[in-house]
């Protein structure tokens, strides 16, 4: 009931406006006995992925909180695991305003905010100050000035710097947003990157004795041979996860409600059943090799249980939670 109001209120702003306004509280009022809005307890349902021990199946999915300012807020909430950035080498704006937008029909939204962030040393002293008991994934990217084809030296840069306070490292090759990006999911560039990050993880581990797992996280809009060359290419250099899935460019599901003209991508309600989709092809060519986390339009308990039943081991919320609020952790970690 509480979060019905707050959202009432909150959506009286435009998105990015009540986005921003929204951590500010988180961080202001975490700690205090205001955070009694949105602490609660949650059963304690341990999962093994990717050697990591997640004290639930269900995570933050990246994007919400870019630069970790509201780590322990979100912890308090019941998550599992906290999947902050995506992050760059340096602090950049993104892309010009507005934004981000909300697809009120369909609970969904839109957005092309362009990897905006305060860099890869702000995020790291933010992840210092938390408590949070669960794990943290960082999710790095390149910045927009840096061209697609050295785009690998922002990836290894991110990594050299996140590895010792990273639980898992997620790869962020598919968001819609910044230019040429998603062409680093194909072929020799995928290739490219993939066995310098390999190396790269090998060279850290003996540095700091710990071994940090490598997720990729891909695009929904795959062709089946564009997933099962993917699929090959992360069997062939072993990588640890694979993250299912970024937002969409389709707009078809949308179709004449508000917004659905703007660039970007799309994500939540709309996004469900598409990504749910993807997750099982990868899962049928992954043969259980290689663990899958899926996000992309889980509203729900029911939602949920679709990803893990096409083959997810964990699951990641976002446009959902903006909807939904804190109940709704509650109600997947309790019933999956």
């Amino acid at each position: 009931m509480f979060y019905r109001i707050m959202r009432s209120f909150l959506f009286m702003f435009n998105p990015e406006k009540a986005h921003n306004l929204s951590l500010k509280q988180l961080k202001l009022t975490h700690g205090t006995i205001l955070d009694l809005f949105y602490r609660q307890k949650v059963q304690q349902r341990p999962v093994e992925v990717m050697g990591l021990t997640f004290p639930n199946s269900l995570g933050l999915a990246a994007g919400l909180d870019k630069d970790g300012e509201c780590i322990d807020a979100f912890g308090a909430m019941g998550f599992g695991h906290i999947e902050v950035g995506t992050v760059t080498p340096v602090a950049q704006p993104g892309n010009a305003l507005p934004r981000l937008f909300r697809v009120l029909e369909s609970e969904g939204i839109i957005n092309r905010m362009g990897f905006n962030n305060r860099g890869v040393d702000n995020l790291i002293a933010n992840i210092k100050e938390s408590d949070f008991e669960g794990v943290i994934g960082i999710n790095i990217g390149k910045n927009f000035s840096t061209p697609v084809e050295e785009g690998k030296n922002d990836y290894l840069l991110c990594m050299d710097k996140v590895y010792p306070y990273a639980g898992y490292i997620a790869v962020n090759i598919s968001s819609p947003n910044t230019p040429g990006l998603r062409s680093l999911q194909y072929g020799e560039a995928l290739d490219d990157l993939l066995d310098a990050l390999k190396t790269r993880q090998t060279e850290l581990q003996e540095k700091y004795n710990k071994y940090v797992p490598i997720a990729l996280k891909v695009a929904p809009d795959l062709s089946d041979e564009e997933i099962a060359a993917i699929a090959l290419s992360l069997l062939k250099y072993n990588i640890d996860g694979l993250i299912a899935t970024n937002t969409t460019l389709d707009r078809e599901i949308i179709k004449g409600m508000s917004h659905a003209g703007e660039a970007g991508g799309l994500s939540g309600r709309p996004l469900q059943s598409k990504s749910t989709l993807v997750i099982a092809k990868f899962a049928a060519h992954l043969k259980g090799q290689i663990p899958i986390i899926g996000v992309g339009g889980i509203d729900g308990v029911i939602a949920a249980k679709e990803k893990i039943d096409a083959g997810a081991s964990l699951v990641q919320i976002y446009s959902g939670f903006i909807y939904h609020g804190p109940q709704l952790v509650k109600q997947i970690v309790n019933n999956i």
